[in-house]
């Protein structure tokens, strides 16, 4: 997928997308399950025009920029995905080019007549172009599915609006998935998403406190080493601790996962100077740490790698912990209930394999 951030103000016709484009337009946090119909749809239409995908996103969300303008955090809405999984998912639709332009105070007072003129015709020469149905655009969100069908008739693209998509009688919505993320409900996430719910990213340095505390974990003397990411945005639509699955550390097509227990969030810390700087991490601990992976990272080091931890069931919240003995008593418990989880995986499994044989 070729991604292109923002759009030069002096681009010519076709100068971006030369044989011109079917484009979606959204922010498409989490690409949930409404999204993905969208974007079949979208390939649907470009295939039948001979033209490539394009999705159209921002960065910031909107909703984002309005609330430090107005300098009220609360009105920004808690992100469910940071921009390298949004692209990600984006490429797994079949999207073949992402348009990203950054939302700051050009975009936010450009009229809806010079979005439609400037940017869909003259920077990427739309044929097609596929919204929702609660689609606003342009300064004050003046612009509306009835403008933009209008300009479609003049300027010579086609234009078409989807209604909301459903599952079990629920609107799919990233609405829905922060508020199931929220309550930590992971199963209801997953019926949303389609997936389970994921973070992805480079392993970068943290305290290393984990490796100091207790001898517990996979390999004596390795106390709680954990593989940390950082969330980009400040505002998590999860957080809390969870058992997950942990892709990417084994580099085989088809490998099994890790499992392990994760905390979302900014635990908090015991070192004032500690080097987390107050961001969001997702700090791993993997239960076990199998042969067949000991070739690929024969130190334990990941450092720089890229994985994929999966939050397949939330434990509780943050806690705070008065000291280093109670936080090593508190990840130790965390790791038995998150080993009590797998084992119950693992069983409901083996019921339903059975049962499908039969």
């Amino acid at each position: 997928m070729k991604v292109i951030r923002g759009i030069p103000q002096d681009k010519a016709r076709h100068a971006l997308v030369p044989d011109g484009c079917a484009l979606t337009i959204g922010n498409f946090d989490g690409v949930h399950r409404g999204h993905q119909a969208m974007l079949a749809l979208l390939q649907n239409e470009a295939r039948h025009r001979g033209v490539p995908t394009c999705a159209m996103t921002f960065e910031p969300h909107p909703r984002d920029y309005f609330a430090a303008v107005h300098r009220k955090p609360e009105l920004a809405p808690a992100r469910i995905a940071t921009l390298r999984d949004k692209l990600e998912e984006l490429e797994r639709c079949g999207v073949d080019i992402c348009v990203v332009l950054p939302f700051n105070a050009r975009l936010a007072s450009q009229t809806a007549e010079s979005f439609i003129e400037d940017t869909l015709v003259s920077a990427l020469g739309v044929r097609y172009v596929l919204v929702g149905d609660d689609f606003r655009f342009g300064a004050q969100r003046a612009g509306d599915y009835a403008m933009l069908d209008a300009a479609g008739s003049r300027l010579g693209f086609d234009v078409a609006r989807m209604q909301s998509y459903e599952v079990h009688g629920i609107r799919v919505s990233s609405s829905a998935v922060r508020d199931a993320l929220g309550k930590g409900d992971m199963d209801a996430v997953a019926a949303l998403l389609g997936r389970p719910y994921a973070i992805s990213g480079h392993v970068v340095h943290g305290r290393k406190l984990g490796r100091e505390l207790g001898e517990t974990g996979p390999g004596k003397g390795d106390g709680f080493r954990t593989l940390n990411l950082r969330f980009s945005h400040w505002k998590p639509a999860a957080s809390g601790i969870f058992a997950v699955h942990v892709h990417g550390l084994d580099p085989r097509e088809g490998a099994e996962p890790l499992p392990g227990v994760a905390n979302l969030g900014i635990r908090p810390s015991l070192d004032p100077n500690d080097v987390n700087g107050g961001r969001v991490l997702l700090e791993t601990h993997c239960l076990e740490w199998p042969d067949r992976i000991r070739p690929y990272l024969p130190d334990r080091e990941a450092y720089g790698k890229i994985i994929r931890v999966e939050l397949l069931h939330k434990l509780h919240d943050e806690l705070k912990y008065d000291s280093l003995d109670a936080l090593t008593q508190g990840i130790a418990k965390d790791c038995q209930d998150a080993r009590a989880f797998f084992q119950q995986l693992h069983a409901q499994t083996r019921r339903q394999t059975t049962r499908d044989r039969i």
